[in-house]
């Protein structure tokens, strides 16, 4: 998919993010819009309908890095990294492969950081019942 034109990102972004993230813009909806009137279609068109969109690196590639990046921020987005860690198991990567590179993130968030996402992911490995050796 190339990146998308801003009059379409919204209909790209809503059929992309609902191949990596089922229901993720009624989700949005139903918890910002009555606030934020229109944030999910904002966030939908802006992420899913742009960077997610482009050509260049696989979908599963992006949702590795994106846990990396969640995990290299630190505890305060253990929220979104635990949607992401659901993610990517879903796009492929085991659950060994998120780990370890959860635990790469510790020469960069620090060793807090990458513990807590091994906190977070244990939590989601073992939600979605995904055994310790998953390779």
């Amino acid at each position: 998919m190339t990146a998308a034109a801003p009059h379409n990102a919204l209909s790209v972004g809503r059929e992309l993010s609902e191949q990596v993230m089922p229901g993720l813009e009624a989700a949005l909806a139903k918890k910002y819009d009555r606030f934020l009137p229109g944030f999910s279609e904002w966030q939908i068109a802006t992420v899913y309908g742009g960077p997610y969109a482009r050509d260049g690196v696989s979908a599963k590639t992006r949702q590795i890095a994106t846990v990396a990046a969640l995990t290299a921020m630190g505890a305060q987005t253990a929220p979104q990294l635990k949607i992401h860690i659901k993610a990517a198991l879903d796009a492929g990567w085991s659950a060994r492969e998120i780990s370890e590179i959860i635990l790469q993130m510790a020469l960069y968030g620090g060793f807090p950081a990458a513990i807590n996402a091994l906190n977070a992911a244990i939590e989601v490995f073992e939600a979605e019942n995904t055994a310790e050796g998953d390779a």
